[in-house]
């Protein structure tokens, strides 16, 4: 039976199951964020399922001749492009059919985006237009079906990290404008409900066709489920805001108050962060959660937009959810915020929310892809991770599970108005694998956005050209239609697999000290490489070190040609003579080769890299 109100959840029947306990440790996951209505919708053919078997199905692998067979003519084009801004078909049974494919790629948590019931009226297949907060989306499948998703998940060794909102609802009421008159461009005029600080008159809830008809008033326990806003708590003005659209994103306190578009902002609370009152919204939000918690047994959450609420609001929150989770077995309940703002903004925001750790951190995305391809210095990035008397901070590994790292995502805000893809250009291909091992073996938690590892190249205007269906159908991968691509033969796919095992067996390369280190071309003056005047061509080598074990990684950044430098490793842990045996490269013939160190800088080592290669070492 549906959920109506919060009361009708039984928490004493849902904690008497038992639930899977929390990883002690979150920065041995490898994250994998997936947009459920573009990853699989389970008609695939010829994919190995959970099993490891080849599986029958109705859509064929994507093959290199299929690229742009869906753009071919105008017509053609125009129907991709339309067919990305609405749903293409992903579910949470084609989500579950994946596992296994997920699970040999190494990945051991899913970040998924929001999975619940959207506006009808609304092609919002990304999840983040909430019209019930207790129900799961028709498009996605049931209930059911996400539990089944999830037991899975867990069968395989994979953690399950769901998105969820608190700053807003979906598009469930109209405003009746009365200020603001606007120009539309079109030679006519309109009121305009952006914010002013002042709430605006409403003309009433929306009905499940999107027109204003219900009453602006607390909702009535008969009326329709695709109506208004759910659970019945929820559904009364004094849940919401009122005071329009955001206009200007970086003034406060327009952008804690108003609308994101259509989206309409929910009242969360008042006072300081020590002294905050949490409203009936957020409460009932909370019990919302705590709910999916419950009944699903998933491991944490991904909260969106959390520069948009007050601090108060996301402490009471974090506290409420983690004392939940702990109360049913889960110590270690993961909570991320979606921060954006940079890495003192992060801290600040961590330190006084008591949030797990950040996403979204505005340098992290620039700098990974800069540096690997050439024209950003790699201090930029390593330094984000350095001990700072700024953030008041003595170990410099204190980012270790505080940071989720990732240079591709769905709405790539950095970038304006032309997304695109890590590998939207041909250096960007040659250079996947090295930035996907990179962000793999540096500190924070790592996270793969999908289709990363299948090499995707979306590009365009707007958000959708990066949000390209895994599956195929109308919207494929490399504008294409109808063609999946579940390849695990694909040489990306595969040298991810194998260095994300020895990431696995490495403590070092979750856990250890990070250090970016010197290079020379002579072997007498060394210097950290850096872009000189043009896209830098260089190894780019750095250490882990944990306890008294040190590895040596580096990405080489010319992706057509190999690159040589003697490599700084620590003076004090190796001894002139010494060697370091190659666990890793993606120039095969290199594994189990030996470098010896040399009295060079201290301690040196000579290094040779394949174009745009990866390498790892360990000492013997």
């Amino acid at each position: 039976m549906a959920l109506r109100q919060l009361t009708d959840i039984d928490f004493g029947r849902l904690r008497q199951r038992p639930y899977s306990p929390s990883p002690a440790a979150w920065e041995d996951e490898v994250l994998y964020f997936l947009l459920l209505d573009r990853f699989s919708d389970g008609a695939e053919e010829g994919y190995r399922g959970n099993d490891g078997t080849l599986v029958a199905g109705s859509t064929a692998l994507l093959r290199p001749a299929d690229r742009g067979h869906a753009v071919a003519t105008e017509s053609d084009a125009a129907r991709w492009r339309a067919a990305g801004g609405g749903w293409v078909g992903g579910t949470l049974q084609g989500l579950t059919s994946k596992i296994g494919y997920l699970q040999r790629l190494g990945v051991t948590a899913l970040w998924v985006s929001p999975v619940f019931r959207q506006a009808p009226f609304e092609a919002s297949y990304h999840g983040y237009g909430i019209q019930n907060f207790l129900d799961v989306d028709p498009h996605f499948g049931t209930v059911e079906d996400l539990k089944a998703m999830v037991a899975t998940a867990h069968a395989h060794g994979i953690r399950v990290v769901l998105d969820i909102i608190l700053n807003h609802t979906g598009n469930v009421f109209s405003y009746a404008p009365d200020r603001h008159w606007t120009d539309d461009g079109h030679g006519g005029r309109f009121l305009d409900p952006r914010w002013d600080g002042k709430p605006y008159p409403v003309a009433g809830f929306h009905d499940a066709t999107g027109h204003p008809t219900i009453p602006f008033a607390p909702g009535n326990p008969a009326g329709d489920l695709k109506a208004g806003v759910w659970p019945l708590d929820l559904f009364r003005p004094a849940t919401f805001t009122c005071k329009g659209r955001i206009n200007n994103w970086d003034s406060s306190p327009e952008f804690l108050e108003g609308d994101f578009a259509s989206l309409k902002d929910v009242q969360l609370g008042a006072g300081s962060a020590d002294a905050y009152e949490p409203s009936p919204a957020l409460r009932a939000l909370v019990r919302a959660y705590q709910y999916w918690i419950a009944e699903t047994d998933i491991d944490g959450f991904r909260v969106d937009t959390v520069k948009h609420m007050d601090l108060g609001a996301a402490r009471f929150f974090a506290s409420a959810i983690r004392e939940f989770a702990e109360s049913i077995g889960k110590e270690n309940f993961y909570l991320i915020g979606e921060i954006t703002g940079g890495r003192q903004r992060a801290y600040e925001t961590l330190e006084e929310t008591g949030l797990s750790a950040a996403l979204g951190i505005d340098e992290i995305p620039d700098k990974l892809e800069g540096l690997v391809k050439g024209w950003r210095d790699p201090a930029e990035y390593f330094d984000l991770f350095r001990n700072s008397l700024q953030i008041r901070k003595d170990s410099h590994v204190w980012f270790k599970n505080k940071v989720v790292t990732l240079y591709d995502d769905h709405d790539q805000v950095r970038k304006g108005t032309h997304k695109a893809r890590f590998c939207a250009d041909r250096e960007g291909e040659q250079l996947a694998l090295a930035v996907l091992a990179l962000n793999a073996t540096t500190l924070g938690i790592p996270c793969i956005y999908y289709g990363s590892e299948q090499c995707f190249d979306g590009q365009g205007g707007s958000d959708q050209y990066i949000r390209e269906a895994m599956f195929g159908g109308e919207f494929g991968p490399f504008r294409s239609r109808g063609r999946h691509a579940f390849d695990e033969n694909h040489p990306v796919y595969r040298q991810l697999a194998e260095i994300l095992i020895i990431r696995r067996q490495k403590i070092a390369l979750r856990r250890g000290r990070q250090y970016l280190r010197e290079i020379s071309g002579d072997g007498v003056h060394f210097a950290y490489p850096r872009p000189l005047g043009g896209p830098m061509r260089s190894v780019v080598p750095w250490s882990r070190i944990f306890t008294d074990e040190e590895f040596l990684l580096a990405i080489n950044t010319d992706p057509d040609r190999p690159t040589s430098a003697w490599v700084t490793i620590d003076n004090d842990l190796h001894a002139a003579g010494e060697r370091l045996r190659c666990l890793y490269s993606t120039d095969s013939t290199q594994i189990s080769t030996e470098l010896a160190v040399e009295a060079r800088n201290g301690k040196a080592v000579l290094l040779t890299m394949p174009p745009g290669g990866f390498v790892v070492y360990e000492s013997i």
